[in-house]
């Protein structure tokens, strides 16, 4: 992963900071950056220190903007192919908005317009911390695009549902106020505190088990759909190693011995 120009990622302690990195165009996405990026979200499901990842944006005026559309013109141009929803096929693949077994949390940290893909970023991720400052919105519809990295398919699923279709077809934008009112995101802070507010986050996620972690993430979001009766009956990867693990010895043998469980990940 050398000779990285889009993207910053940083690791330490068992957490790694993801960095957008093209402050200039207010962290818009083109082709080279989801290279990037998946090279990195392929390093850091198999890097088995890592506990947490946290994503945000360069710069104190946008964590994205979404598709850099300057590079979609010029592919239009050119005669390429026309998008619709998903990036199969294309540099990046699978993108974060795809990778739906991406075992470990990611704690999104928003400063400033969060908008089109980087909306979508932000609605992938497990935990959203965002600045008072923050904008969210998917303005595809007023460009003749859609939503096509998962904004459709999960902003419906996380507003009331004429919410969402009101966002979805106007294009309209959420100030962070009232995106962290319907429960889009876990916190708003003010600038200032951000950064410490997203290590609060941070320092509870690596604390506790992580093989229980992995396990709750996949058993949420597999189960979403599904009835009742058959969540319960479902078989879910993480969860069959965290059962056998020394881990689930290791927690409840800390807290009869009075102690601080010493976690292994195995």
């Amino acid at each position: 992963m050398t000779g990285r120009t889009r993207v910053r990622c940083d690791k330490r302690d068992h957490v790694a900071r993801v960095t957008l990195d093209r402050p200039g165009v207010l962290n818009a996405m083109d082709l080279r950056m989801h290279e990037e990026l998946a090279e990195i979200w392929d390093d850091l499901e198999r890097d088995t220190r890592i506990r947490v990842v946290v994503l945000t944006g360069a710069g104190e005026r946008a964590f994205s903007v979404g598709q850099d559309l300057k590079e979609r013109a010029l592919r239009d141009r050119a005669g390429g192919p026309a998008s619709s929803f998903g990036s199969r096929g294309q540099p990046g693949w699978p993108r974060l908005t795809e990778r739906f077994d991406f075992s470990k949390p990611v704690v999104a940290r928003v400063d400033g317009y969060a908008l089109g893909g980087g909306f979508e970023l932000v609605l992938a991720c497990d935990v959203v911390v965002a600045s008072d400052r923050s904008v969210f919105g998917l303005p595809e519809v007023q460009l003749g695009l859609v939503p096509g990295a998962g904004g459709v398919f999960r902003l419906i699923r996380q507003l009331p549902q004429k919410v969402a279709m009101g966002l979805l077809l106007t294009g309209r934008r959420l100030d962070a106020a009232t995106a962290h009112s319907y429960g889009l995101i876990n916190d708003v802070v003010p600038a200032g505190m951000l950064d410490d507010r997203v290590d609060g986050w941070v320092d509870d996620l690596v604390a506790v088990a992580p093989l229980a972690v992995r396990a709750i993430k996949e058993a949420a979001l597999r189960s979403l759909d599904l009835p009742l009766p058959e969540a319960f009956t479902t078989s879910y990867r993480w969860e069959e190693r965290r059962r056998c693990s020394a881990d689930a010895v290791e927690g409840p043998r800390a807290f009869a011995e009075r102690r601080r469980p010493a976690w292994s990940g195995e």
